[in-house]
């Protein structure tokens, strides 16, 4: 049988299989295969999603080669979430909004791309009130667009915006109107809502670092409990890191990413199947 028409036979399936995978580079930490695996099986599904590390400047080709592969979905993670813009065909208005791509996708034989990080990062806080909100947003990188176009969307009263650099932040602030503030000053900010997008505290080489000292944060208080504090990490592996231990420990009501990871997954596979991920896939991601 020729590699071309491999297909899985049993019972169910008589089909070519469709390929996806999640780009980026490095991928030790993804959980994105397990996640569309587990989808595809539970539709029945002749595809299969898989890995591929694929450094900066073999980008293009690797584009290229999606073409010819015919492969029709991939997830992007870091660190070509901004440099994929211009190698697609279509880009949606949303991702085009954040400046960044996390989902690519064909339509009428065309690579599109998509952003369902904004989706991803709003499905936790969809009962919390932001319009009087004041947020502090650690990170300027693709994930950070995301999360500033959604408190955009959601109209958070002010956003601040920080990196350790104090200066690759600040055309991000420019873009979506935040308020820039020194790296060492990000413990004066009366934040309610204090968002890590850095890959601190990611499993690896910085699981043991975090962005924010809870213990030298403003505290002013905050009203009702409707109100309480909250910290936000989009890092999901670990799960619960030290940003978030240590954020407990100060009597805030955390938010993990696997909440975020989990949602934007979902939005991805309806994007390329048309049916949801199952319900009992974030338990399950919870025990691992």
């Amino acid at each position: 049988m020729k590699p071309g028409n491999r297909k899985i036979m049993d019972n169910r399936i008589d089909a070519p299989i469709r390929l996806y995978g999640v780009v980026g580079w490095p991928l030790g930490q993804s959980l994105s295969p397990f996640v569309h695996n587990a989808g595809f099986r539970a539709l029945g599904s002749a595809a299969v999603y898989l890995r591929w590390e694929i450094s900066p400047e073999r980008l293009p080709a690797f584009v290229e080669s999606m073409r010819l592969l015919d492969i029709q979905g991939c997830s992007v993670t870091i660190p070509h979430k901004i440099s994929l813009l211009p190698l697609l065909d279509d880009i949606s208005p949303q991702a085009s909004a954040v400046g960044a791509v996390n989902t690519i996708y064909r339509k009428n034989n065309r690579l599109c791309g998509e952003n369902t990080d904004i989706t991803g990062f709003l499905m936790p806080l969809r009962e919390t009130s932001l319009e009087s909100t004041d947020v502090l947003l650690l990170g300027a990188g693709g994930a950070a667009r995301a999360v500033a176009a959604g408190l955009a969307l959601r109209r958070a009263r002010c956003v601040f915006v920080t990196t350790p650099s104090d200066k690759t932040h600040l055309p991000l602030a420019e873009q979506f109107g935040l308020v820039p503030v020194p790296w060492q000053s990000r413990h004066d900010v009366n934040a309610r809502l204090v968002v890590n997008t850095t890959p601190l505290g990611m499993r690896g080489k910085h699981e043991d670092e975090t962005p924010y000292d809870f213990t030298l944060a403003s505290s002013e208080s905050v009203g009702s409990p409707r109100d309480a504090r909250i910290a936000y990490d989009i890092v999901y592996n670990p799960w619960e890191t030290r940003f978030l231990r240590e954020a407990k420990l100060a009597g805030r009501q955390c938010v993990t990413g696997l909440d975020m990871f989990f949602a934007q997954a979902n939005a991805q596979f309806h994007l390329w199947t048309g049916q949801n991920l199952p319900d009992t896939l974030l338990s399950v991601l919870r025990a691992r």
